[in-house]
Formats: C-alpha cells, sequence, structure tokens
C-alpha cells in the first residue's frame, strides 16, 4: 500500500502598507506565499505549486499577486526596513536610559526616576 497526497505550507514574508482595493482603506497588508508540496508516506518531497496573496488587516481579503510583483514588494519592504534601521535612537522618552544618555531622562516609570529618591515621587510602585 502506497500512501500519497499534498500538503499546503504558508510563509509570512513581509508586512507592507497599502491601500487595499476592497474597503479603500490604507491599512497593513501581509504578503504570504503558499507552497503545496507532493507528500509520499507523509514525508513532503517536492513543491508543485507556488502562490503569493496579499491579505488586508482592515477587511480581511485576499489577493492572489503575480510572483513579479511579489518580488517587488518584498524588494520595497527591505527597503523600508532599512530605512527605518537608519532613524535616530533616542527619540523615545520611554526608551532604556531616556535622552541624552541620562538614566531615567523622560521616563518617570523606570530605575531612580528623574534623580529623585524613593518616596520623593517618581514612581510611586518602585521599593
Amino acid at each position: 500500500m502506497i500512501i500519497f497526497g499534498t500538503k499546503g505550507y504558508i510563509y509570512q514574508l513581509a508586512i507592507l502598507t497599502l491601500v487595499c482595493g476592497q474597503c479603500g482603506n490604507p491599512s497593513a497588508h501581509t504578503l504570504r506565499k503558499r507552497v503545496s508540496k507532493f507528500t509520499l508516506f507523509f514525508v513532503p518531497l517536492f513543491p508543485y505549486s507556488t502562490k503569493h496573496y496579499t491579505q488586508c488587516t482592515f477587511c480581511g481579503v485576499e489577493h492572489q499577486v503575480p510572483n513579479e510583483q511579489a518580488e517587488q514588494l518584498l524588494a520595497q519592504s527591505a527597503t523600508q526596513a532599512q530605512q527605518g534601521v537608519g532613524q535616530q535612537h533616542g527619540a523615545n522618552p520611554f526608551a532604556q536610559g531616556g535622552q541624552g544618555g541620562q538614566p531615567g531622562g523622560g521616563n518617570p516609570f523606570s530605575q531612580g526616576g528623574q534623580g529623585q529618591q524613593p518616596g520623593q515621587g517618581g514612581n510611586p510602585y518602585q521599593h
């Protein structure tokens, strides 16, 4: 007896901000790749179908994307990620270390407060 069949795999490649064709809202869209593989005795052997889809996180509609366009969207996602890494650190007042490298610079709930002694303002939950 030979047991054979298929199995599908879904890979999330990127999250992009696009305008949805269905609802018209600018929202996050997940770029996914669905790969169907032929299996023999429950062991996946080779892929026979690969399709790319985008799914709107606002309304949930899925659109099939050609492979060339999926590669372009993936490259666009990579360039957006590289631009995000190049931004200055310390712009978040709640980040560890605060602004200007001072401990607890902009975060009143960080360790030590803003140079205050325990019991004199700062974080009332800190012991």
